[in-house]
């Protein structure tokens, strides 16, 4: 088995693990809450419900998120602009609407949780640029939003290992636009080829990182802002599971067999956590440091 893994070529081996094993396709999944609140009305007119309510969620994924369903729905005045514009990136070859994948449903989760007061949006992680004019389009659309709102609208973005370097070229879109971004999220970020996932961009207003360090492709082990006069870093945060297991049974064998860590991560329970209330605090206005948490983090943590 060592003889043969030596023949592959390294790189080629880093696209095997990371999803080659998946159709390749770069899109994105959009939509918008229908009303204020409740399912999800797509372009190609199907809908995702809550997945914490949907009894087709996977249990691997119900356990993912298992603290952000212990939430109430958070009501906000009336159905008016939107508080905040989430955007999300996939990792390696995932599609954007495959809900196999925490980082697709918590897409649907915002949309429940928040109804009109957010705008949810998951791309491929190749389509930066994409995603960037797609985000520009909604923002420019005629009399969508006043140029006050344009102004206090939140931009926050958020991935999985190539999806998580992606956020960080995302940003850099932004930046080249002058579009301030409010909070960066990284979970395992694994580098594409001509990316940094390492400086974040001086129009992040936050960022923080989650990551860990086994399997095949281990994550940013540390973010730094380009401009720390602009950008806060709420921390590096390193997550381990040699004492615990987290279900992951919603990936393929290979995933699971060769590089089960950034997938362990992937499906963490107790990062999406993080996750959830760091964007309630954007939404609320609430104190975002250090990230609010369930459990003890410190800038080198074990996960309990």
């Amino acid at each position: 088995m060592t003889a043969l893994m030596n023949k592959f070529n390294p790189r080629l081996l880093l696209l095997l693990i990371l999803g080659l094993t998946e159709p390749f396709r770069v899109g994105v999944a959009h939509g918008q809450a229908v009303g204020c609140k409740g399912e999800i009305e797509y372009s190609n007119a199907s809908s995702v419900l809550d997945p914490c309510l949907d009894p087709s969620t996977h249990p691997a994924l119900k356990d993912a998120m298992q603290f952000l369903c212990l939430r109430p729905h958070l009501e906000f005045a009336g159905c008016g602009a939107p508080k905040a514009i989430v955007v999300g990136f996939v990792g390696g070859f995932v599609k954007p609407d495959d809900v196999k994948h925490p980082e697709v449903l918590f897409a649907h989760y915002l949309r429940s949780r928040y109804g009109s007061a957010i705008h949810a949006e998951i791309f491929g992680n190749h389509d930066a640029k994409g995603a960037a004019q797609h985000l520009a389009d909604w923002l420019n659309a005629g009399g969508l939003l006043t140029s006050v709102e344009k102004k206090d609208v939140k931009i926050i973005l958020y991935g999985h290992s190539w999806g998580a370097s992606e956020v960080l070229a995302f940003a850099g879109e932004l930046e080249r636009r002058e579009i301030p971004v409010a909070l960066t999220i990284q979970i395992d970020s694994v580098k594409k080829w001509h990316q940094n996932d390492h400086t974040v961009p001086s129009n992040v207003e936050k960022a923080v990182n989650f990551y860990q360090t086994r399997g095949f492709t281990p994550g940013q082990k540390l973010i730094v802002p380009a401009d720390p006069a602009r950008t806060k870093i709420l921390g590096n945060y390193r997550m381990t599971y040699q004492d615990h297991q987290i279900r992951c049974d919603n990936y393929k064998w290979l995933s699971r067999a060769f590089n089960k860590a950034h997938h362990q991560i992937e499906n963490d329970p107790h990062v999406w956590d993080q996750i959830g209330l760091l964007i309630d605090s954007e939404l609320t206005d609430a104190r975002t440091e250090p990230p609010p948490s369930s459990t003890d983090f410190d800038e080198d943590t074990v996960a309990p």
